[in-house]
C-alpha cells in the first residue's frame, strides 16, 4: 500500500486541485491532504477556516475510489523543522506531492520522495483568481467542484470575502490589525 501527501492552502479547493488529486489517485492507494496555513482565516488571502476547507475537500473527494485524510497543518516559522512538524500532524506517508520550490526542497532535505504534478489551467485555476471573482461578483462557481460551491454557500463565504476585502470611505482597510492607521 502506498500513501501520498498533498499539501496546499486550498483557499478554496478548486478544479485544478481536483485534477491533481485525480492524477495522484492513479499512483497511490491512500492520500493525506494537508491543509496548509490552517490557523489562518477571515482574511482576503485566507478567507476560509481549516474546518471549512476540510469540509470542502472531504465532500469534493467523496466520489474518488481513494481513502483520504484531511489534516490541518498550522504554519511554522522554522523551515528547518517544517517536515518533521508535518509528519507529526499527519498519518505516515511514502511520497509527497508539491510544485512549491520551498516545499520540494524541504522534503528533499528530509529524504522524502517528492513528485511534482501537472498544473491545470493555472492562469484561471488559482485561488487568488477565484477569490477575486468572489469579491467582484464574477463567475467563480464554474472553477470549483459542486461540493465546494455548496459549502461556500452554506457558510456565506462570498459575503465573508467581500466583507474582509472591503475598505472604508477613506480607503483604509477596516480589518487591519493596526489600531492607529495613518
Amino acid at each position: 500500500m502506498t500513501r501520498g501527501f498533498y499539501i496546499g492552502r486550498f483557499q478554496p479547493y478548486h478544479a485544478g486541485h481536483h485534477r491533481v488529486v485525480e492524477q495522484i489517485a492513479t499512483e497511490v492507494d491512500e492520500l493525506v491532504v494537508g491543509i496548509g496555513s490552517a490557523g489562518d482565516s477571515h482574511s482576503a488571502r485566507n478567507p476560509f477556516t481549516a474546518g471549512e476547507r476540510i469540509e470542502m475537500i472531504t465532500k469534493a473527494l467523496v466520489d474518488f475510489d481513494l481513502v483520504t485524510y484531511a489534516v490541518p497543518i498550522e504554519d511554522l516559522d522554522r523551515n528547518a523543522v517544517w517536515v518533521s512538524h508535518v509528519q507529526s500532524m499527519s498519518p505516515k506517508f511514502d511520497v509527497a506531492y508539491s510544485n512549491n520550490p520551498l516545499v520540494i526542497r524541504l522534503f528533499d532535505e528530509a529524504d522524502v520522495e517528492v513528485r511534482q504534478s501537472p498544473m491545470y489551467d493555472r492562469d484561471v485555476l488559482e485561488g487568488a483568481e477565484i477569490r477575486d471573482r468572489m469579491v467582484e461578483g464574477g463567475d467563480w462557481e464554474s472553477l470549483v467542484p459542486d461540493a465546494v460551491e455548496e459549502v461556500v454557500a452554506e457558510i456565506d463565504g462570498v459575503e465573508r470575502i467581500q466583507h474582509v476585502t472591503d475598505t472604508d470611505a477613506n480607503g483604509e482597510d477596516p480589518n487591519s490589525d493596526d489600531p492607529n492607521p495613518e
